[in-house]
């Protein structure tokens, strides 16, 4: 039965190798345009990880005779094209896509029945959490470590003692806690560092389609980045700085328009997810009310964004249960 799949198991395996597939190629171009020899040691273990996830899960897919992905390969990426970022950008980028990787692979530890492949799981949460661990350490020394902001610790313990705690959808209510902080710094990381990529895509992009669409991706990520900043203001709380200007004035394509907009659609995915952890955790209402309102433009985003795919060829069915209604209309 060691080759047996469920359901879930053969869905999270697939999500992860489509998307440690994409990863491989935008970090074989990253390393083919690095110069800082501590960002490309970064680079080289992420680069690492993905080579050991796609293997072990093609093993896992093999002893199943399930079917390997095509996921991205070769010839979505063009080692050759002048450099599209500077090497500042790799740190966030990995930040980010470390971040990403964490969210669906901690997700699967507990949904996933066989032990080899909880295993497996487990591993990627514990090399991603080292990787982490890398890029913040030499972010750091780079002075590209953006630090949530610094507030005072409470004199004593006390309790919420009026409604008032929770404030209202309009206007500003008490001053922000340290969850809410927490949320609100860690998603305009997430939109800085989208809008950055987002803008190389949009410039490099082939097909107009494909670039007015990334153009509407970077408009959302400005809409969202000012919303977020505001909050922390109103409280004389800073705000992380903007990384636009570590995308290079190249127009030639290191992508596919496939893997660009399939990244995206991926990375605005993650978005969704980190607005529902704010309103989980957050307690003011106009909180909670601007987070279901970045959700809500994410998710008719990443819906236009599959209809592109699907209208391109360009999205991979994923494992489906069987259709047994097709049998009776037979």
């Amino acid at each position: 039965m060691k080759s047996v799949l469920t359901g879930t198991e053969m869905g999270k395996l697939w999500a992860t190798y489509i998307g440690n597939s994409m990863g491989k190629c935008m970090l074989n171009y990253y390393l083919k345009n690095v110069d800082d020899p501590e960002i490309k040691v970064a680079l080289e273990y992420a680069m690492e990880l993905s080579n050991n996830n796609i293997q072990t899960i093609e093993f896992f897919f093999n002893q199943a005779n399930f079917p390997i992905p095509l996921g991205f390969t070769d010839s979505d990426v063009n080692l050759n094209a002048p450099r599209l970022f500077i090497d500042e950008f790799y740190l966030h980028y990995l930040k980010y896509a470390s971040k990403a990787g964490m969210s669906l692979y901690s997700i699967a530890v507990p949904l996933v029945t066989r032990r080899d492949i909880r295993d497996f799981f487990i591993k990627c949460v514990q090399d991603t959490m080292k990787l982490q661990s890398v890029v913040a350490v030499i972010s750091e020394s780079k002075n590209e470590l953006m630090n949530s902001p610094v507030i005072q610790p409470p004199e004593k313990v006390d309790f919420v003692h009026s409604e008032k705690f929770l404030g209202s959808f309009f206007g500003k209510g008490r001053p922000l806690q340290g969850l809410e902080i927490a949320h609100i710094f860690g998603n305009l990381n997430n939109d800085i560092t989208s809008k950055a990529l987002i803008i190389g895509f949009a410039q490099v992009a082939n097909d107009n389609k494909v670039r007015t669409f990334l153009e509407r991706g970077k408009d959302i990520n400005q809409k969202h980045i000012e919303s977020l900043t505001e909050k922390l203001s109103q409280d004389g709380l800073p705000s992380p700085t903007l990384i636009d200007h570590f995308v290079t004035s190249s127009t030639v394509s290191p992508f596919s328009d496939k893997i660009m907009v399939f990244h995206k659609v991926d990375m605005f995915n993650v978005k969704i997810r980190e607005y529902a952890n704010g309103i989980s955790l957050d307690g003011r209402k106009d909180i909670g009310a601007l987070f279901l309102k970045c959700q809500a433009e994410v998710m008719l985003y990443v819906e236009d964004g599959a209809n592109l795919l699907i209208e391109n060829g360009w999205l991979e069915k994923p494992p489906e249960a069987i259709d047994r209604s097709k049998f009776l209309n037979k």
